[in-house]
């Protein structure tokens, strides 16, 4: 048997697991959130039988055996540029974490937003930039570890229900290592992200219904048939996959915690998988304090707010009908463990509302140049409100989690926008065009012309 250091809240305070076997695998176990039943990582699939909530279940590791104390350098495979280079705090087997892998999924590039905090008044600002995954999107990370999982335990078919990244995110892995591929997807997912799907090759669901009836069959079908499912949150290994997200944040910062992470909030699943790097992270000793964690809901859908505004811990359903589709949940499948991990990082939920998600995607994409979905817009949307209510300071250091391309979503942030104007190929014509576009001061045109 052996020992594991936990952490309030998502974990008991102390635990003692039965291992898995095979040595690779002993410092590895599961805790569920709920009830503080302990298991083996290969005695439990997916939630806690052991009480009546489905506990989610939360990884536990033997700190001590991965090198607790130790310079980063020790665990952390620095010639991996790939969310692999964690492989060591990651439940997965060596050869499988380093042999399967077809897409280069993570090591996504965190940069200071110099001219979106001059805007905002924000000393420090950075982005981490996850629309630069393989399939666009932050749950590249969760279905890479899903994907590796299936491999080693012999699965032929994954399946999953989602609002169109996390399907994109299994159905572009599927692809690449040969594995069959299901996704349930609402019926109202946007068109571009549908054509995605079509093009990995994926078996498309389209359910009649919202994304809560879309989880509703994909967990009954993949019961019924056998399936591997990786629903999030469902699934344990998706939050532990998006927690390199975390780590990667504090290697790039020099190993330094920034103040605040901004995050879009839908299931809560990458609050939670954030909030567990962080840990890690920091019961390695590698950080000396945990970063707040800011979760940021469209007021169209907001079910984790409202809990968090009544002081609750458990989330009451709600209707959800947010023109942002990634984050468009009323039910969401992590809403327990996200609570509670805001909460212990001292951290805070917001909402903003509907009206300012798409002006703010197109205001953020002209301020950074990056191409923003919906629900990345939320964080940024939120700022103001988050200044005025003093949960962050202007001196700060902040990290802003963009989670989407928006390139998956173009026909929804560009709605209602002018179409370029056909300019006549002539000087004359577009001096004319030039002086109009700007207010009758023609920016571009030489003095003397």
């Amino acid at each position: 048997m052996a020992a594991f250091r936990t952490f309030p809240l998502l974990h008991p305070p102390t635990a003692t697991l039965k291992p898995c076997t095979g040595d690779e695998m002993e410092h590895f176990g599961w805790v569920c959130s709920r009830c503080s039943a302990t298991f083996g990582l290969a005695d439990i699939r997916y939630t806690c039988g052991c009480c009546p909530h489905g506990g989610r279940l939360t990884l536990a590791l033997d700190y001590q055996r991965l090198g607790a104390g130790h310079a980063p350098g020790d665990t952390v495979l620095l010639d991996e540029p790939s969310m692999w280079r964690y492989r060591r705090l990651l439940p997965v087997t060596e050869s499988l974490s380093t042999s399967w892998v077809a897409l280069p999924v993570g090591w996504t590039p965190l940069y200071r937003a110099d001219k979106l905090g001059k805007q905002l008044g924000l000393a420090e600002l950075f982005i981490k930039n996850e629309a630069l995954n393989p399939t666009g999107s932050l749950k590249d990370r969760a279905s890479a570890l899903v994907v590796a999982k299936a491999m080693e335990l012999g699965e032929r078919t994954v399946a999953t229900a989602s609002s169109g990244n996390a399907a994109a995110a299994l159905a572009g892995l599927c692809a690449a290592t040969g594995l069959r591929c299901l996704v349930f997807v609402p019926e109202r997912t946007p068109a571009s992200k549908l054509a995605q799907l079509a093009a990995y090759g994926a078996t498309v669901v389209r359910v009649r219904g919202d994304y809560d009836t879309a989880v509703e069959l994909s967990l009954a079908a993949s019961a019924e048939w056998g399936w591997y499912c990786r629903n999030t949150a469902v699934n344990p290994y998706t939050a532990e996959g998006k927690k390199t997200a975390a780590l990667e944040i504090l290697e790039q910062l020099g190993w330094k915690s920034p103040d605040a992470v901004l995050v879009p909030v839908g299931d809560g699943n990458i609050l939670v998988g954030l909030y567990r790097g962080f840990v890690d992270a920091l019961a390695m000793g590698w950080i000396n304090q945990l970063p707040r964690l800011i979760g940021v809901q469209s007021d169209a859908a907001a079910a984790l707010y409202e809990a968090w505004h009544r002081g609750g811990t458990e989330v009451v359903p709600t209707r959800a009908a947010t023109v942002a589709d990634s984050i468009s949940v009323g039910n969401p499948q992590d809403g327990y463990r996200a609570l509670q991990a805001v909460r212990d990082t001292n951290g805070v939920l917001t909402t903003v509302p509907e009206s300012e998600i798409v002006p703010t995607a197109r205001w953020f994409t002209q301020q950074t140049g990056v191409l923003a979905e919906p629900a990345s817009a939320v964080t940024v949307a939120a700022l103001p409100r988050l200044l005025r209510e003093r949960h962050i300071r202007r001196d700060e250091r902040m990290v802003i989690v963009h989670t989407g391309h928006g390139l998956k979503t173009l026909d929804v942030v560009m709605a209602g926008s002018p179409r370029a104007r056909v300019v006549e190929p002539t000087l004359d014509a577009l001096r004319s065009f030039i002086t109009d576009h700007h207010g009758g001061e023609p920016a571009f045109v030489p003095a003397n012309g």
